[in-house]
């Protein structure tokens, strides 16, 4: 069996909002899909906007995932990441957009993020995000105009969750951009594991969820084969 690879697609943004709030990839967010899809012999490869090594944010050396990965060789290959332009989504098998605040800067509304995202759909790849990840979905439109997210269930970081972390610092409140976009949006209780499967559209609520969404694209990477 050939190995499946999965494209993660991390922002290259290190401030964000009136404050210049430090920010960047949510560093749990890219340990736990990739142990996740490392178990099932998945292999992970680097994209961003700009290329190069992205800001990080949120590491906590009290988790073993993400001290591992820390010292893990896809840790280094992210300091690497590939040019989004130069790379096409059709090389993999599924693409995955991490969280952080970040992807709100340099990942929502790009062109090229939302031509990617396209692209994979249309191909039948598998589209996953966890917590401000699915900000990349937004303004997605498929072939007859309608936006991706319209009627599919999806989760993303709650209207809660931000009022109590970062809200005088975001653009735009990502829960009511998804439901404004027709999203049937799902959350838990704030900082409780969310996953959200809709067919080939994969989603998590935030942090905590990073391991669900991994082990799910895994699953569905398996049934696809």
């Amino acid at each position: 069996m050939s190995v499946k690879h999965v494209l993660f697609i991390v922002t290259n943004a290190a401030v964000i909002g009136p404050n210049n709030r430090a920010t960047g990839f949510f560093f749990p967010e890219i340990a736990h899909p990739f142990e996740a899809l490392d178990k099932a012999g998945i292999a992970v490869e680097y994209a961003s906007p700009q290329g190069g090594k992205p800001p990080e944010d949120g590491f906590d050396a009290n988790d073993p995932v993400q001290a591992a990965f820390l010292k893990s060789a896809s840790y280094r290959r992210l300091a690497r990441t590939r040019k989004l332009s130069e790379v096409d989504v059709l090389d993999y098998d599924a693409i995955f957009f991490p969280g952080g605040l970040g992807p709100m800067v340099d990942i929502t509304g790009n062109p090229e993020v939302q031509a990617a995202v396209r692209r994979a759909w249309d191909a039948g790849k598998i589209v996953s995000a966890v917590c401000h990840g699915p900000s990349a979905l937004l303004g997605v439109t498929l072939a007859d105009g309608t936006p991706l997210v319209r009627g599919r269930k999806v989760a993303g970081f709650s209207t809660a969750e931000e009022d109590g972390y970062a809200r005088p610092d975001v653009p735009f409140d990502l829960q009511g951009a998804l439901t404004d976009e027709g999203a049937l949006y799902e959350s838990s209780a704030p900082w409780t594991p969310k996953l959200v499967v809709d067919g080939r559209l994969i989603t998590g609520q935030n942090p905590q969820s990073g391991t669900l969404v991994g082990e799910a694209i895994a699953k569905a990477l398996e049934e696809h084969a």
